[in-house]
């Protein structure tokens, strides 16, 4: 039996104001293709760090690939593209390109960071320190460095912001490659046309999940032009 990539069971997360999850189970079999959908404030966020590891459940239990969010393997395996990404202060767009490919060992890393800043319309910005560019441009910056690395796990919240139509395609193109190189991959995500590309869709609703199935159903569609 395949290791699911990610599986919560009875997952809870409460801040203290009541639970942003609430007792959240749901398995996503490796290589799958899943939109995670819900109004600001539904989960999404709380889910995919409890995921990446940045934030402890309250209560309940969450695997990645068998292993706890926190244990190397589970680090190894995922790759994470937050919805507001930080940069070392004093680091080229390149220095984080080849610190975070060395950092996973990855050996002929030069040619995947020129393919990423090229598609992304970065490469003439490489020198420059990310951390002082605009949200559009941080937004790139951080898809290539969360794709310059090996995963089998790629978690993405709200990548679509900010980008422009060059950085949409070259976005989703990347998401095609990993696809197609057997990753599993989960999107948070507000944008509709996304839904057309996955094979699955999750909504939360007030940390819990109100709906998981094929992105054709009617109620995902009307989901995701309802008023938040």
């Amino acid at each position: 039996m395949t290791t699911p990539a990610l599986a919560a069971i009875d997952l809870t997360k409460d801040y203290g104001d009541g639970p942003a999850l609430d007792s959240v189970s749901l398995t996503i079999e490796a290589g799958e293709r899943t939109a995670l959908v819900g109004h600001n404030g539904s989960g999404k966020t709380t889910l995919l760090r409890m995921a990446a590891g940045l934030l402890d459940s309250t209560s309940g239990r969450l695997e990645i690939f068998g292993c706890r969010p926190v244990d190397i393997d589970a680090r190894r395996r995922l790759s994470y593209l937050s919805d507001t990404p930080v940069f070392y202060d004093d680091l080229s767009v390149w220095e984080h390109l080849e610190y975070t490919a060395r950092l996973h060992g990855v050996v002929d890393w030069i040619d995947r960071a020129s393919e990423l800043l090229v598609a992304l319309g970065l490469d003439s910005r490489a020198d420059d320190l990310p951390s002082r560019f605009s949200r559009g441009l941080k937004q790139k910056a951080a898809i290539a460095t969360a794709l310059v690395r090996p995963f089998d796990l790629l978690l993405v919240d709200e990548p679509f912001v900010g980008l422009d139509t060059a950085g949409k395609k070259a976005l989703l193109s990347s998401f095609d490659d990993a696809s197609d190189r057997g990753a599993t991959l989960v999107v948070a995500t507000h944008e509709p046309s996304f839904l057309d590309r996955v094979s699955r869709v999750i909504i939360l609703r007030n940390g819990e999940v109100v709906h998981d199935g094929s992105p054709t159903d009617d109620f995902v569609r009307s989901w995701i032009h309802s008023p938040s």
